[in-house]
């Protein structure tokens, strides 16, 4: 069997989905097609949209993009297609349309909740990549749009929800098998480059910058920003934390069974260069929670000697044993005494620091999850609250860290307490006209 064929066959297994919850003209009834639109489709966007078009009575009718060798080069995935998707630039435009049934969202960080909230706006679904947003205000406005559209489903990309292995793992951790669960450990480590000295002036032609920028105050162009080093600007993006913690951040959050922080400690700065590049590339962050348990997460940017022989990966400890995942759908688990009690191997080859999918197609656990949703077959595996909940610590980091200071957070939705200072990064300006409402 084919390994796209097995994922999706074992996905619809776990949620106890079969033939027969389809119509009686078969699972391709038109009934149930899901028509997708994705936008942002330079790199991860682009694998969307395949992975998209490759499900079952999944459409991709729409891609949406402002530049032009981008489109191009996610239009080339469809070159022996019998239906290609038609291109739309402007995202306000898309939404109107009528013919298709949700937004896939890869974008640069800024765009995330902007456009998610166009889109559900107009009646439309979303998958959201991590972050979900650029700063936790746009989380919460999310989390508010979930409650105001409760017909309506918002999915971040925090896709190792959705592997089976890793949910039997999180489900024999909340049963007890390491004991009691009390401390995460996360990390990641990639060799990313110099961006250097960024030189001011016009944009491409292939490019509208005025559109790519959209919600954020309008900044000049420079020649290092664009396609992918915006990442690292704090006025577009939301630094490694926000960028790739998220996803093993949200695993140990997921198997601690915890919510909001009561505190949060960030060390660590721009080390490796000297250029453009104004987040951490070296950061060390600690969250803890009320309840007598923590999360810790280390990121090396630029130095790729990899953390308990993988680039990426957490661990739970607990008393009476320890879980260990290498940043795929793997896992080992000892007792106390260090003995090898159970392993999952992962089932096909990952690369932790690809920045299309670290995690090849086991994605499409996560991909399959929100179109059966969309279809009404099975409830959402990873709704918008939970993605905000984990994505909100990676944010507190980032507030941590700009300020220098130790946050003590409101358990109870994870605001920061005492602190005006720190409190004026919880949202941004907005560009004028173009202000995310709910």
């Amino acid at each position: 069997m084919k390994r796209r064929e097995f994922i999706r066959n074992t996905s619809f297994t776990a949620a106890g989905i079969s033939i027969l919850n389809f119509p009686v003209f078969g699972k391709n009834a038109p009934s149930n097609k899901v028509v997708v639109a994705v936008m942002g489709v330079n790199g991860r966007g682009t694998f969307h949209a395949e992975s998209f078009s490759k499900l079952p009575n999944v459409e991709v009718a729409y891609i949406c993009d402002v530049e032009e060798n981008a489109i191009a080069k996610c239009m080339k995935s469809f070159a022996n297609a019998d239906k290609k998707p038609a291109v739309i630039k402007d995202i306000r435009e898309l939404v109107t349309k009528k013919d298709f049934d949700a937004l896939s969202i890869a974008a640069p960080d800024h765009w995330h909740t902007p456009a998610a909230l166009l889109a559900v706006a107009h009646g439309k679904h979303v998958y959201v990549e991590k972050p979900c947003g650029q700063n936790p205000y746009e989380g919460e406005l999310l989390v508010q749009a979930m409650n105001k559209y409760p017909d309506l489903i918002i999915q971040m990309g925090n896709q190792r929800r959705s592997f089976p292995t890793l949910i039997e793992a999180a489900h024999q951790v909340r049963e007890g098998i390491i004991g009691n669960a009390y401390y995460g450990k996360a990390w990641y480590d990639n060799n990313r480059k110099s961006i250097g000295i960024g030189k001011k002036i016009a944009p491409p032609s292939t490019l509208d910058f005025n559109l790519w920028q959209g919600p954020a105050p309008r900044r000049d162009y420079q020649d290092n920003l664009v396609h992918y080093n915006w990442h690292w600007f704090w006025h577009w993006g939301t630094s490694e934390t926000c960028n790739n913690a998220t996803h093993e951040i949200d695993c140990c959050r997921w198997f601690l069974d915890v919510d909001y922080p009561s505190k949060v400690v960030s060390s660590g700065g721009r080390y490796a260069f000297k250029d453009d590049w104004q987040t951490p590339d070296t950061q060390t962050i600690s969250f803890e929670f009320g309840n007598n348990k923590s999360i810790s997460w280390e990121g090396r940017s630029c130095n790729n000697y990899p953390t308990e022989a993988s680039s990426r990966g957490f661990i739970i400890f607990g008393d009476k044993g320890t879980l260990v995942n290498l940043g795929n759908d793997d896992y080992k688990i000892f007792d106390s005494d260090k003995k090898l009690i159970k392993e999952v191997k992962a089932s096909e080859a990952g690369n932790g620091a690809n920045t299309i999918s670290a995690t090849g197609s086991l994605d499409d656990f996560h991909f399959t999850s929100f179109a059966e949703a969309v279809r009404g077959n099975r409830k959402i595996i990873s709704p918008i609250v939970e993605g905000h909940k984990s994505v909100l610590l990676c944010h507190l980091a980032n507030i941590a860290q700009r300020t220098g200071r130790t946050l003590h957070c409101n358990p109870a939705n994870g605001h920061i307490l005492n602190d005006t200072d720190a409190m004026k990064l919880w949202r941004r300006e907005y560009e004028k006209g173009w202000e995310p409402k709910v």
